[in-house]
């Protein structure tokens, strides 16, 4: 229990206040994702680094137990799987992220949800 805590401490806090960007600034964000699709590098980059975080996630803390800590083992999965979507297929990455992200609620739907996951974490 002592590690979920501990990731709990690491990741809650970035999804909270990654949220409330979202939410608080939905026409920078949306600027920034159609910035990120249209580079293939850092389309790259990210699949480099989620599936650093996704394998360190999973690693650490491979848990599925009924209870909160399963979001971090989810959390952990999900970043590692679309890690390595994104380094073995970036050009399907950019299809499928502007379609998600062409639609004007995308940013606000997406930031609601890590606000809300961000203060389950964080609680």
């Amino acid at each position: 229990m002592q590690r979920s805590i501990y990731l709990a401490k690491l990741i809650g806090p970035i999804m909270l206040v990654v949220g409330l960007g979202m939410l608080l600034n939905g026409a920078v964000y949306r600027s920034i994702i159609d910035q990120f699709l249209h580079s293939t590098a850092l389309i790259y980059l990210a699949g480099l680094l989620g599936m650093l975080g996704g394998l360190a996630l999973v690693n650490a803390h491979n848990e599925w137990k009924a209870d909160w800590t399963v979001i971090i083992t989810l959390i952990g999965w999900l970043a590692l799987l679309g890690g390595i979507f994104r380094i073995l297929v970036p050009q399907q990455a950019v299809l499928i992220g502007t379609s998600m992200y062409g639609q004007a609620a995308m940013p606000l739907i997406s930031g609601f949800i890590a606000l809300v996951l961000g203060g389950v974490l964080s609680y």
